[in-house]
């Protein structure tokens, strides 16, 4: 909301597409976020717009490069799994780098699978050493919906973090 304070004093036209964008995601957060499953293309859209409104937010240069590779747009899928880890990828690498944030994502929609990647930089001076609350709460989430159907591989190398999500398809 600060963030659209701003916007609205500076420059209106884009403060009205973020309204629009931030009105977006928290209709599908209320409404979407309560089903048992979404269409991949809805929730491409809520991943979009999250990274729409964090790239407005922080004043910034940001490397966001995401590519999606799905066959069937309204393939069914549990809502607001992937969100954790582009979350985490802004606020454990965007939003504490001053140079050199880069956030890369890959959607991915096979026969069998179902894969969310996501590599971003960060500062390796402020690495937790305790798995947070999202990640934990992701596993879970992951262990009652999709019971072994799913990976999910975390894994942080000098300044680089990875992690990916691979579902199972029925």
């Amino acid at each position: 909301l600060n963030c659209l304070y701003a916007l609205i004093k500076k420059d209106q036209d884009q403060a009205q597409e973020y309204v629009l964008k931030l009105s977006d995601m928290i209709r599908f957060t209320v409404y979407e976020g309560n089903k048992e499953k979404v269409s991949l293309e809805n929730e491409l859209t809520y991943l979009k717009n999250y990274i729409d409104l964090n790239v407005t937010r922080y004043h910034k240069t940001i490397d966001i490069q995401f590519s999606d590779s799905i066959k069937n747009p309204q393939r069914q899928v549990a809502p607001l799994l992937f969100i954790i880890l582009l979350e985490n990828a802004f606020k454990h690498g965007v939003e504490v780098l001053t140079d050199n944030a880069y956030v890369h994502l890959t959607l991915t929609e096979d026969a069998d699978s179902l894969t969310f990647e996501v590599k971003n930089s960060f500062d390796p001076n402020m690495e937790q050493t305790e798995e947070g609350i999202g990640l934990n709460n992701l596993k879970n989430r992951l262990d009652l919906l999709y019971p072994n159907k799913h990976k999910l591989v975390v894994s942080d190398d000098k300044s680089v973090y990875y992690a990916s999500l691979q579902i199972l398809l029925e």
